[in-house]
């Protein structure tokens, strides 16, 4: 018999955020991703080649927790909260999706046109990775940081750079889905 759970409704993790965010503003520290990636960055030796990396990375090692939590939260997520139901959408989403080419809609939280090892072994889909990883690496630095960053700890001790950013974040994002994305698709 398959064990599976609901997610946490919004009322037990959003409060859980905010106490693990509290913690970490009272003892002076900070969450982000893109800190993680620099700081693994740094300890595989970048610092020799790039002045960015060029830091005590020991002093960030406790973070690395977060990645480490990503990954086995997304296999938990996965394998014992993931409920195998269908999506309900509207029928407004479901055409507009189906315009940009996507089939099986609401049947997967990843579409296989995106997430699947056909669309990344196709040189468009290989030209997309490349493309938005460079991009979203120069984006993160270019911010000081990445959405998680910003919109959990910048946003949670009242910085304006961060509120800033994370605006620019969702007209990115609008821009992207509603002027990019059809083009390239």
């Amino acid at each position: 018999m398959d064990l599976i759970l609901e997610p946490w409704p919004w009322y037990v993790s959003g409060p859980c955020i905010a106490i693990v965010m509290f913690l970490l503003l009272y003892f002076g520290r900070t969450f982000g991703m893109s800190s993680n990636l620099r700081t693994i960055c740094a300890m595989g030796g970048a610092g020799k080649r790039v002045k960015f990396f060029d830091f005590d990375w020991r002093q960030y090692q406790w973070n690395l927790i977060v990645i480490c939590g990503a990954f086995v939260g997304g296999y938990i997520a996965h394998n014992f909260l993931s409920n195998p139901i269908n999506i309900n959408l509207s029928e407004a989403t479901i055409t507009d999706l189906n315009s940009l080419g996507f089939k099986n809609i609401g049947k997967s939280l990843l579409p296989g046109e995106l997430f699947s090892w056909e669309a990344f072994f196709s040189i468009k889909g290989f030209l997309i990775l490349v493309i938005g990883g460079f991009l979203v690496g120069f984006g993160t630095r270019y911010a000081g940081g990445c959405t998680s960053g910003h919109a959990i700890t910048g946003l949670s001790s009242l910085q304006l750079p961060s509120f800033i950013a994370v605006i620019g974040f969702f007209i990115g994002g609008l821009i992207m889905i509603h002027l990019i994305y059809p083009i390239l698709f």
